[in-house]
């Protein structure tokens, strides 16, 4: 699964093609999580709440590039990487 971003130990991926409704994955350490985009949630999983209030600030600072790196993922298209929060 392609990393898209990487920030305070966690991880952003997204899959191709991968199915509905919008989301990316995000990881740190043995936690997962599937964070849906419209509204931002955890879809399924869980992550610590600190990583869970990192995670929803930063998919909140980039909503226009993960919605289209997940149009991209649709065509098979290779994902940008999006800006890590500082």
């Amino acid at each position: 699964m392609p990393q898209i971003s990487e920030f305070h130990g966690i991880v952003i991926r997204m899959f191709h093609r991968e199915h509905g409704p919008p989301h990316f994955h995000a990881s740190d350490g043995e936690d997962e999580a599937l964070i849906g985009f419209d509204p931002i949630r955890v879809m399924h999983g869980q992550l610590p709440a600190r990583s869970r209030r990192l995670v929803f600030e930063w998919a909140n600072a980039h909503e226009r590039e993960r919605r289209e790196n997940w149009n991209r993922g649709e065509r098979k298209d290779a994902f940008d990487q999006i800006a890590p929060l500082p």
